[in-house]
């Protein structure tokens, strides 16, 4: 289940060693929800540890997180494994996804057969 959230990095917290061969990092994004704001913990784990480096305390982000749950001795817990992080706002820097890319011309839907349209339906 992936979901994303906007807001403010709240706390940001060291990276832990789990185990030699796992590693989880925590951070605490500031989301303004009506009268109340809301203190939401997420959890980087392994390579992702590193995806909040570059950004300072009260930097506007864009965070996209999976909702994953487990049970251990008959006890439930859920956590947001978080897998991307943007910067949003003035702070933003283009992701790949919205770099400049070249615009294809317009299609021309004119009778004249200068369609650019070659689809045959």
């Amino acid at each position: 289940m992936s979901f994303e959230i906007e807001g403010k990095l709240h706390k940001k917290f060291e990276t832990e060693k789990k185990s030699d061969k796992f590693q989880a990092r925590e951070f605490v994004l500031l989301v303004e929800d009506g009268q109340y704001p809301q203190y939401v913990k997420f959890q980087l784990v392994q390579d992702r540890c590193d995806v909040i480096d570059t950004f300072d305390e009260g930097a506007s982000m864009k965070v996209y997180f999976d909702l994953r749950g487990r049970e251990w001795q008959e006890k439930y817990f859920t956590n947001l494994q978080a897998w991307r992080v943007e910067a949003v706002g003035q702070d933003s820097r283009p992701s790949p996804a919205s770099a400049d890319f070249p615009s294809a011309p317009p299609a021309a839907n004119g009778d004249d057969g200068t369609s650019f349209d070659d689809l045959p339906f």
